[in-house]
């Protein structure tokens, strides 16, 4: 028999939460500390160019576009290695 909580998560549609093991979670903080660093790279790199662009209007709005599609990215490729994590 189920209990009130799984069958509410049943009816919204959403994954019941798992725990997760401690190599689990040691992996996800790695994968968070890889993240991190990459993108405070891709921030200083953007702002040494902004710095470079003096004060070239376009140049500025595609430095600035580049690095919200590079963090987009970085996000992107973050949580779907975390999500395989979870599964294993």
């Amino acid at each position: 028999m189920k209990s009130a909580y799984e069958l509410a998560v049943e009816r919204m549609g959403v994954k019941p939460v798992t725990k997760l093991s401690m190599d689990q979670k040691k992996r996800i903080e790695e994968i968070d500390a890889i993240y991190k660093s990459k993108k405070a790279e891709a921030d200083l790199s953007a702002q040494n160019r902004l710095h470079e662009a003096g004060g070239n209007i376009d140049e500025i709005n595609r430095i600035k576009e580049d690095l919200v599609v590079e963090l987009a990215s970085f996000n992107s490729k973050m949580e779907q290695e975390k999500e395989k994590v979870r599964q294993s």
